[in-house]
């Protein structure tokens, strides 16, 4: 017994060369979704980061997300395909894109911005990990409407058959497994860690970051069970684990060490502006 997998078509609209995808809309709403999000955190007087400076750091996050999320997939996920030829690396719009990678040259791009600015890091990173959920979750929805990274056979009585799966056989839809965990489990948890923390006293800059890449880290390696590893990979760990198990798990422990020593940097927490 299977689910129908409900086929709706990728474009929104089509005139032309010109093309309205669901998956990029989906994109665009969960960013203004978490900025809004934030403006009203903003707002209500909670952290150093101004109206002003989160738009201006919008430019840097975009530009980091796309650099650090398609070098890695060239370089982790693909590289013998992109050595012969490596022009295709720069036909982004061709699809691979690494979530763990967007993270470091998101991170590179704060780190610059925060000198530019002359803000503590932390305070940055915290916002954007507090923006980012929601666009996980819809982009979640847009590779389950495109019928992308699909989940592992499955005999469940919600398993779905995928258009684009070879096999054609039923699968888990591991697509909404992850936005449901990483768009919306793990977005409850920030948001009310972050309000009792600002409310009792005891918030500092990193707080948030830690627990995202903590909270990310472990719901990943999970899901990861139930998602269909990459064709040019496989699972590359003892068999049983995946890439994206294995980036998780380095993603978890670069969390508890930053959430450790920035509660160590910041002894005595301010709960008015956010500085530690």
């Amino acid at each position: 017994m299977t689910i129908p997998y409900p086929k709706i078509p990728p474009d929104i609209v089509s005139i032309g060369p010109f093309h309205l995808r669901w998956y990029g809309v989906m994109y665009l709403v969960g960013y203004f979704v978490g900025y809004q999000l934030v403006l009203a955190r903003i707002r209500r007087g909670i952290g150093v980061v101004t109206q002003k400076e989160l738009d201006a750091l919008l430019p840097y996050l975009v530009i980091g997300m796309l650099i650090g999320a398609r070098l890695t997939y060239v370089f982790v996920y693909d590289f013998p395909a992109y050595r012969a030829h490596p022009l295709n690396a720069f036909a982004i719009w061709t699809g691979g894109l690494s979530f763990h990678g967007a993270i470091v040259g998101m991170s590179i791009a704060i780190v610059l911005f925060a000198w530019r600015h002359k803000l503590p890091v932390l305070a940055i990173t915290d916002v954007v990990a507090l923006a980012g959920t929601p666009g996980l979750f819809f982009g979640r929805i847009g590779t389950f409407i495109n019928g992308e990274l699909y989940g592992r056979p499955s005999d469940v009585p919600w398993a779905m058959v995928f258009p684009a799966d070879p096999l054609h056989i039923p699968r888990h839809p591991s697509q909404l497994y992850e936005a449901f965990a990483e768009g919306i489990l793990l977005s409850l948890v920030l948001w009310t860690l972050d309000r009792i923390a600002h409310k009792q006293g005891w918030y500092w800059n990193g707080l948030l970051t830690g627990a995202f890449l903590i909270g990310y880290a472990l719901l990943r390696s999970l899901l990861e069970f139930t998602r269909q590893p990459d064709a040019q990979l496989g699972l590359v760990v003892l068999g049983r684990f995946s890439m994206g198990q294995v980036l998780s798990a380095i993603m978890l422990v670069v969390g508890v060490i930053l959430t450790v020593a920035s509660r160590l940097r910041f002894p005595v927490p301010d709960a008015d502006n956010g500085h530690g």
